[in-house]
C-alpha cells in the first residue's frame, strides 16, 4: 500500500529550509511536499491556495503559521486530510494587543530601508533552546527572511492579524494527530500546547526538549523520530 503524501507548510519568514532535515529523511520512504504560505492576505486564501496544489488525500504538518494554516486546510477539507501534526502553533486568534504591536514593523517593511530591522526583530534568539547553536540559527533564518522578502512579510502579517479561533475545530478532529514543541519555546509555550492537545480527541503531545520555537532546525533528529512516530499511527475512520 503507498504511503500518504506528506503535505509541510512553514512558518512566516521561511522557506522549504525550515523542514530541511526532516524533508531529507522522510523523502527516503514518503512524497513530500512542501507548501509555501505566500499566497494571499488570509488565512482562507493561504489554505484554498494549498489545496489547490495538494493531493486528493494526504497527510498535514504545519509549523508556527504554518500550523494555523493547517487548521484552516482541515476546516475546509477534512475528508482529504489523513492526519494532522500541529508544531508551535497557536489555535487561537491574535488578541488585539498583538495585532496592533505588529503595524509599525509593517510599515517599516514596506518602507524597504528598514527591512533588517524588522529581521532582527523577528529572528528571536531568546526563544531558542540553551544548548543551541543561537548564532548560526538566527544567521541561517535571517537568509530565509531574506529570500521570502518584505512584501511576502507583509501579506503573512496581515494573515496572523485576522486569523480566526481554531479550537472549535481541534474538538472535531479524529484523525491521527500530534502537537509537538520545544521545552523552551517563548513564543508558544508549552502550556498552551499542551492545552491544544487535550481539545483534540486521541491526539499525542511530542515536547522536544532540546529545543525552543525552531524544533525542526534546533532538534531536528528527534522533531523528525516525533513526525514519523505519528505517521506511524494507523488511520481512524471520522466518526
Amino acid at each position: 500500500m503507498p504511503s500518504e503524501t506528506l503535505v509541510l507548510i512553514p512558518p512566516m519568514l521561511c522557506d522549504a529550509g525550515v523542514f530541511g532535515p526532516q524533508i531529507l529523511d522522510m523523502a527516503n520512504d514518503h512524497a513530500v511536499m512542501f507548501a509555501p504560505t505566500t499566497q494571499g492576505e488570509r488565512m482562507e486564501e493561504i489554505a484554498s491556495q494549498i489545496l489547490s496544489w495538494a493531493p486528493g488525500k494526504f497527510a498535514l504538518a504545519g509549523m508556527g503559521m504554518g500550523g494555523m494554516v493547517a487548521m484552516e486546510v482541515l476546516r475546509r477539507a477534512p475528508d482529504r486530510v489523513t492526519r494532522i501534526a500541529l508544531i508551535a502553533t497557536s489555535a487561537q486568534p491574535e488578541t488585539p494587543e498583538t495585532a496592533a504591536a505588529r503595524e509599525p514593523h509593517i510599515i517599516a517593511a514596506k518602507g524597504g530601508g528598514r527591512w533588517p530591522d524588522v529581521l532582527r526583530h523577528e529572528v528571536n534568539s531568546t526563544w531558542m533552546a540553551p544548548t543551541t547553536d543561537r548564532v548560526g540559527l538566527v544567521r541561517h533564518l535571517t537568509q530565509m527572511g531574506h529570500a521570502v522578502g518584505p512584501a511576502v512579510y507583509v501579506s503573512q502579517s496581515r494573515a496572523m492579524q485576522r486569523r480566526k479561533d481554531q479550537q472549535s475545530i481541534l474538538t472535531q478532529i479524529r484523525q491521527p494527530a500530534t502537537v509537538i514543541c520545544g521545552r523552551y519555546d517563548g513564543q508558544y509555550p508549552v502550556k498552551r500546547q499542551e492545552f491544544m492537545a487535550e481539545l483534540i480527541p486521541y491526539a499525542t503531545l511530542e515536547v522536544i526538549e532540546d529545543a525552543g520555537y525552531m524544533p525542526t532546525l534546533e532538534a531536528p533528529d528527534m522533531t523528525t523520530a516525533a513526525l514519523r512516530r505519528w505517521m506511524a499511527i494507523p488511520p481512524m475512520l471520522r466518526m
